[in-house]
């Protein structure tokens, strides 16, 4: 999705997106990772103020970060009309910069399914047919983990 995220930092991916990559790859088959390569992260980091919109920190920050995320819509098909492992993105979150309600987020969660942001070479990937390995550091009711994330073409 690199195309459509360099003209709109604040892009969401779309279900008509996710037809259109099963047009060409096929149906996204049961137990699979879907990954949003956004190109932020390969064109950019580490300059934060290109990753995430702003050079400003803490609560001075959220106001002006733009970043592009998953669509609520998306998350949702995904969950409910494909049987998704979970959703990765090169960006700082699955939900685009601009979010105030993190619906990507909760709906995944309350579907129990994994998200993955900030990773890292996704321009490497090719389009389909990779596994992709997780493994989470396990943090005591933590809300979030740091993970060793790679891939074996």
């Amino acid at each position: 999705m690199t195309e459509p995220c360099s003209r709109d930092r604040d892009y969401l991916l779309t279900v008509e997106d996710i037809k259109n990559w099963e047009k060409k790859h096929g149906t996204i088959p049961e137990n699979v990772w879907v990954i949003m390569y956004t190109g932020i992260d390969t064109r950019y980091y580490p300059d934060k103020e290109k990753v995430i919109g702003t050079s400003k920190t803490g609560e001075a920050a959220i106001p002006e970060l733009h970043f592009p995320g998953f669509s609520p819509e998306s998350a949702r098909f995904l969950t409910t009309e494909r049987d998704i492992t979970g959703i990765a993105i090169d960006t700082p979150s699955n939900d685009y910069g601009q979010s105030k309600e993190f619906k990507v987020h909760r709906i995944l969660f309350a579907a129990d399914k994994v998200a993955l942001e900030n990773i890292a070479r996704l321009d490497q990937l090719t389009e389909s047919g990779a596994t992709l390995y997780v493994m989470p550091m396990m943090i005591e009711e933590g809300t979030g983990v740091p993970a060793w994330v790679f891939v074996v073409f």
